[in-house]
């Protein structure tokens, strides 16, 4: 038995930063010829196998052409760090991965991203890539939906105790789906109130003044585990 911290990425473990929109209409326009006319509806949450196809199917383009838009942007965000893109991590995180790592839980990410994507981010925010159990994360390039996502994660962490780590609602909204618990931070657009709302059994401010009430939450969880209640649900 093990305990997974399954990290989303953008808001939760480096401040968002929206300029990164422009890299989709950026491979989208390498992929097509040209860029992106039509704005998705509601694009926060999709993962890129979901994001990928829409863009290309609303703009009159046969969805096989995701895989090449994917390599583009693969390529663009290679591009982007060898030509020095930095990110910022959010507060206090950097401490709490190594903190958990040596109560020997595996931190791992669960994200919409390709795994190439989500590594060049990682590097360019100053982690240190070893961090990250990288074979136990999951990634959504090959999902069309979030909720496809954590089922894949449900089903291969079976029956370890899972907890997603995460700054939404939609987060709250995928651990429940795969019967994982949520440690929500308020370090994006929610606050901890809305975050409990969303199912969190602990939603703190950032990791900055938060991290022993997280040790402390995870820790319980786990101990619910190894009491021998099984698998830690939500």
């Amino acid at each position: 038995m093990a305990t997974y911290l399954l990290w989303d990425v953008d808001g939760t473990l480096i401040v968002n930063d929206f300029s990164g929109v422009s890299i989709y209409a950026r491979a989208f326009e390498r992929t097509t010829g040209s860029p992106p006319s039509v704005p998705l509806t509601n694009p926060h949450g999709m993962t890129e196998g979901q994001l990928l196809p829409e863009l290309l199917r609303i703009h009159g383009h046969d969805v096989a052409l995701h895989d090449v838009f994917r390599e583009h942007l693969t390529a663009l965000s290679i591009e982007e760090h060898e030509t020095g893109l930095t990110r910022v991590a959010c507060p206090g995180v950097a401490e709490a991965l190594t903190g958990f790592a040596r109560q020997g839980w595996h931190n791992c990410l669960l994200t919409g991203n390709a795994p190439d994507r989500a590594r060049y981010k990682m590097l360019q925010t100053g982690f240190d890539e070893n961090v990250f159990d990288w074979q136990n994360s999951f990634f959504g390039h090959r999902s069309e939906t979030r909720h496809h996502l954590t089922a894949t994660a449900a089903e291969a962490l079976a029956p370890h105790t899972v907890v997603i780590i995460g700054d939404t609602p939609l987060d709250g909204a995928a651990a429940a789906s795969a019967g994982f618990a949520f440690l929500g931070v308020a370090t994006g657009s929610f606050g901890t109130e809305e975050l409990r709302e969303a199912g969190a059994f602990l939603a703190i401010d950032s990791f900055a003044d938060g991290f022993e009430a997280a040790l402390d939450g995870i820790r319980s969880l786990a101990g619910q585990r190894d009491a021998g209640n099984g698998p830690v649900r939500a």
